[in-house]
Formats: C-alpha cells, sequence, structure tokens
C-alpha cells in the first residue's frame, strides 16, 4: 500500500548532495533506479531528475520495518528516504556527479508500487522505438531524454532574457485562424457555431507578427506553436515550435547581428561553445556551385568542382550529351577513399539514379598513378591528367562526377558530399560550424501549377537592383531572404517584409494572383497595410532543430516530450481517433465509408 507524504518535506534533489554535506540529515524523493540485497545490507540506487544517489539500508541504522519495507523495493518504486549524507563506504564512483556520497538511510516511505516496466529505464536505450513512443511516460524518464529536455527548456528560458534585454515583447497570435492554402496543407478545424467554415491552425505566425509591425509594437518575439499537414522526416513533426521574431525600421543585416549575438550566447552559456562573429555569409548560388546544397555542411571540404569546360569535346558522350542539352558536368574529390570497393561505388550509383540522375562516373587514382575508371577508355590521356588536376587528385583518392542538368547534378553530389563525410567519419558531433545563406531566388516556377511560387512567401522583397528583372526575367530575381545553417541543418530562415503597395501587387500579379484573389486570402494584412506600415524583417528557428543539434541527437523526437511518428500518430494516445457521432452532427460533418465512396 502506498503511503503518505504526510510530515515530509524533500530537503534536496539527488544531485544538490555532495561532500559538503556529510554529516547532514535529508530526506530524498524519486524512483528506483537498481536494488541490490547483498545479505543485511541493501544497495539502492535513487534516480530523479538530476541524476542518481546510493542509498543504504542497513536493519541497525533504518530499524527493522524500513530494512522490510527496504526489501520489497523495486525497480521504478517511487520512495522518500531520510537519512544522513556520508562519504561513500566503498570506491568512489566517478561516473556519477554523487560518486563520493551516499546516504545511510534512517526512514523509507513507499509511495508507490510499480509493475514491471515492459523496458528498462536507461541511458541509450536499444529498446525499439515503436514500443517506447508506446509507453512515452516510460520512456522519458531515462536520464538522457531528461537531459535533452532540461536543455530545451534552458534555451527557451535564455532565449527569452536575451530578447527582452534586446527590447523584444513577447507577444501571442491565434491558434485559430483563415486557411491561407499557399504551401504546405492546413490542419483545418470545424467550426460548430459556424456551420461550413473552417479554422486552420497555424503554419507560422506570419501574418499576425507583420500586423503586430504595423500596430506599432517595434520589436516581437514568441516561442509559437505551429502544425503543417506533411509528411514526416527525422527532423519535422506535425506540429512543431518556431521561436519567432519581427523587427520594425530595419534590414538585412540589423536581424541577422542581433541573431548571431542570441546565438553566440545560447552555446556560449549551455554548451560552452566560442561562436566567433559575424558568421560567414554565402550567396545561394555560390552555396548550390560549392556544395550542391542551399543548407551546406561546411565542417568539411569535398566540395563541388565544375569541370564543364574540359570535357565538353571529350569522346564520352554522357559528359558531353549533358553539356548539349544544357546541364554540366560536375565532380567531388573523394580524398583517400580511392580503395573503395566496387559495390559500394555500385550502391552510390544506385542512389545517384535514386535522385534522377542517370548514373555516376568515377575514377579512382592507384598509389602508382594509374587509374581505375568507368570513363578513362573514352578520354585521352591529355584529357584525363586536365581533369584530375582540376580535381585536385593524388594517389589513393576517389574522383566521383555527375552529368545532368544543373538541379540533379547538385541534387546528388550534394547528397553524396554528406554521405560520403558520414561514412569516413567527418561529421562531428561537437564541433558546429555556422553559416549565413543570402541572396535566395524570390521564385520558383512549378511546372504542376504552371506559375511562379514564392521560395519563401508573397511577403518577400527583392533586392533592389534587381527589381528591374521582375517585368523581363523574374526567375534571376533575387530575394532579401536569409537562412542561418548550421552543419547542413536550416536552423531557420527569414526576410526582409514588401511594404510598399505597388511592388506587393507586382508580386502577387508574378504569382498570377489577381487584386480579388490576393484580397481574399490576405485582405486583412494588406488593408492594415493602407494605414502606415513600417518597413520591417524577421526570422523565425525551427527551435526542435536547434535543440536536436545542440544535444547531438539523431532525431527531433528526442527533443520532443510527446512526439509523433511518420504517419502524424501518436501511439501512446492513439491519436488521431474516432470521435462520436453526436459531436459530427453538431459540426455538421458526415463521413463517408470507403464503400460508399466507391
Amino acid at each position: 500500500m502506498a503511503e503518505s507524504m504526510k510530515g515530509l518535506h524533500r530537503s534536496h534533489r539527488c544531485t544538490e548532495l555532495g561532500t559538503a554535506h556529510i554529516g547532514e540529515t535529508a530526506t530524498v524523493m524519486g524512483w528506483v533506479a537498481r536494488s541490490r540485497n547483498k545479505g543485511g545490507i541493501i544497495f539502492v540506487d535513487l534516480r530523479d531528475r538530476s541524476g542518481i544517489l546510493q542509498v543504504i539500508f542497513e536493519e541497525a541504522d533504518a530499524g527493522r520495518e524500513h530494512f522490510e519495507k527496504a526489501e520489497r523495493l523495486r525497480a521504478e518504486f517511487v520512495i522518500a528516504v531520510t537519512g544522513r549524507v556520508e562519504a561513500r563506504s566503498g570506491a568512489v564512483n566517478t561516473a556519477l556527479a554523487t560518486g563520493e556520497i551516499e546516504i545511510r538511510a534512517k526512514e523509507l516511505r513507499i509511495l508507490s508500487e510499480a509493475e514491471t516496466p515492459p523496458f528498462p529505464i536507461e541511458e541509450n536505450s536499444r529498446t525499439k522505438e515503436e514500443l517506447r513512443l508506446k509507453y512515452r511516460y516510460l520512456d522519458l524518464r531515462r536520464p538522457d531524454l531528461q537531459k535533452n529536455l532540461m536543455l530545451r527548456s534552458r534555451v527557451a528560458t535564455l532565449a527569452r532574457t536575451f530578447m527582452a534585454e534586446e527590447g523584444f515583447l513577447e507577444i501571442e497570435t491565434p491558434m485559430l485562424t483563415k486557411s491561407t492554402p499557399e504551401g504546405a496543407r492546413d490542419y483545418l478545424v470545424p467550426s460548430r457555431v459556424h456551420p461550413g467554415s473552417f479554422y486552420a491552425l497555424p503554419q507560422s505566425p506570419q501574418l499576425f507578427k507583420q500586423l503586430l509591425m504595423c500596430s506599432g509594437y517595434d520589436r516581437y518575439f514568441q516561442i509559437a506553436k505551429c502544425f503543417r499537414d506533411e509528411d514526416l522526416r527525422a527532423d519535422r513533426q506535425p506540429e512543431f515550435t518556431q521561436m519567432d521574431m519581427e523587427l520594425s525600421f530595419v534590414d538585412m543585416e540589423d536581424v541577422m547581428e542581433v541573431n548571431e549575438r542570441l546565438i553566440q550566447r545560447l552555446f556560449k552559456e549551455i554548451l560552452g561553445v566560442e561562436v566567433p562573429l559575424p558568421i560567414m555569409r554565402m550567396p545561394y548560388q555560390e552555396a548550390m556551385e560549392r556544395f550542391g546544397s542551399d543548407k551546406p555542411d561546411i565542417r568539411f571540404g569535398m566540395e563541388l568542382k565544375n569541370v564543364s569546360d574540359l570535357v565538353k569535346s571529350c569522346g564520352f558522350s554522357v559528359f558531353t550529351g549533358a553539356i548539349e542539352a544544357g546541364g554540366s558536368v560536375r565532380g567531388i574529390n573523394a580524398e583517400g577513399q580511392g580503395a573503395t570497393p566496387r559495390k559500394k561505388i555500385d550502391a552510390m550509383i544506385d542512389a545517384a539514379r535514386g535522385m534522377g540522375a542517370k548514373g555516376l562516373a568515377w575514377l579512382s587514382i592507384q598509389e602508382d598513378g594509374s587509374y581505375k575508371s568507368s570513363f578513362a577508355k573514352f578520354m585521352t590521356e591529355e584529357e584525363l591528367a586536365a581533369l584530375v588536376e582540376r580535381m585536385e587528385g593524388k594517389p589513393g583518392d576517389l574522383l566521383l562526377f555527375a552529368a545532368d542538368q544543373d538541379g540533379i547534378v547538385f541534387n546528388v553530389l550534394g547528397s553524396l558530399r554528406i554521405q560520403l563525410a558520414d561514412s569516413i567519419g567527418l561529421l562531428k558531433k561537437d564541433e558546429f560550424k555556422f553559416l549565413w545563406v543570402t541572396e535566395f531566388p524570390l521564385l520558383e516556377y512549378s511546372e504542376e501549377e504552371g506559375r511562379y511560387v514564392a521560395m519563401h512567401h508573397p511577403f518577400t522583397m527583392m533586392m533592389e537592383e534587381d527589381m528591374e528583372l521582375l517585368d523581363t526575367d523574374p526567375g534571376k530575381v533575387r530575394a532579401k531572404a536569409y537562412d542561418i545553417v548550421l552543419n547542413g541543418t536550416e536552423l531557420g530562415g527569414g526576410s526582409v517584409r514588401i511594404y510598399q503597395e505597388e511592388v506587393q501587387e507586382k508580386m502577387f500579379d508574378l504569382l498570377g494572383f489577381s487584386k480579388e484573389e490576393a484580397h481574399e486570402r490576405f485582405g486583412f494584412l494588406l488593408d492594415a497595410f493602407r494605414y502606415g506600415v513600417p518597413p520591417h524583417a524577421g526570422l523565425a528557428y525551427g527551435l526542435d532543430r536547434l535543440i536536436m543539434l545542440m544535444a547531438g541527437t539523431e532525431s527531433i523526437r528526442d527533443v520532443i516530450a510527446f512526439p509523433k511518428v511518420k504517419d502524424a500518430s501518436c501511439l501512446m494516445t492513439e491519436a488521431p481517433g474516432l470521435v462520436e457521432e453526436k459531436q459530427l452532427k453538431e459540426l455538421g460533418i458526415g463521413i463517408e465509408s470507403p464503400a460508399e465512396e466507391a
């Protein structure tokens, strides 16, 4: 039977005790991580969110009643212990923060008994994730997950403090808003009061934070829940958290400067990592040309090199054909990987085909300077020598080439570059390389929709020097947009916003919106702009991704208390689920069965 807390007060968390408390009486509470009965003496590892503390029960100190209760202890029992803090009687445990001390118990209360859990509560669990997510409340007891969530709390607290010091106001924006179907799919919420009408859960606070600038609040900040009905990946969830901000009377550099200092403060105070400022800037086109990605990982080299000029007249039709079709031939040098087995090279070729390429050409430079290659027989010795020189190849290197349209070439080599770096140990989790990627294309053409779509959103300002291209070559217009990238992951993105009515109308026209359509979707914002709008800009971080990288985990599920799985369901609560017919009738919703649809 569970015992009462009456008259009992916790004096310390487990790791708040140390050698300075030796000789004092303390009361600690938590879960039994492990209990070992050595015959006449019982050792208990007591766990709370701070860590583990060893407790010793001997009948001479605790008395018969409490010793017998200690004999019943099993993993995950919730207990309270009062006793004397002593120097550890055995060897010091350097793996524990409390490894120099222990508590000699005088009193034990069993506050709650526990069934045997379906998996061990231990760090770096090897239990299948599906089982751990079903019992997430048990999984969350694991010390490594608790550290992640405590780190997340510290980041949020420190960010709020920093933003307040910088003059930002924390303002909440609505969770029930209007659907603006431009981008990812909305989660819709039916209205009972307005039959047939729907709210949308926000994909971001974008429009509201711009309205706050119109309202004169100057600097806004919010840690905001956002929702997108899209397919999941390791760093995506249907509901996620943004660290969101907007500033008035600023340009691009102002936003980047305050965020650099925010990043520097977070990493210094929480991880002890110095982030040198200013953070490197790199235009989008340069990032694509050098790294094949708009979120390049710059912890290592292996940069792309354009060799089109060297092979445009060679005898290898794969190269010449790609160039004649308006594409390019580019390569990367996997230094020291010349001995890569053919089976692994074939796997890389298959991966390239899976990304839309026709294949992958390769050349291995042997230690004696000779070549093994998939294409060398089609080229002269002079052409091969020039190619190897351009790629800075040396004995023991493996050169890999893609020949296709630029988009495919960038995608293939950019992905392959990361895979190779990972396989040879170049991606170090304790190394943090930040980068601003700037000057993104303002628009990208959607073949599916037959029109231009905004690469960021319809309110992104273009570079002033590119404005004249809006009428003649809109695809070449660069945006005043910027992404903050860390180790190949986009942490956040933002832009300077359009605030002039004529420029906004031009943007809507390029996107194929009539004035009526634009007003129907964004009328409340456009109306607000008629009453005096300051120049403004902003940025939003994916907080989950930031914490994932700071914690050194592989998935954002490891830094979210109750995450969803790939089909956007919750294994613990079994959401989404069916609702009662009565609720559907109140909302005027009918559900067709698959047979009825057929």
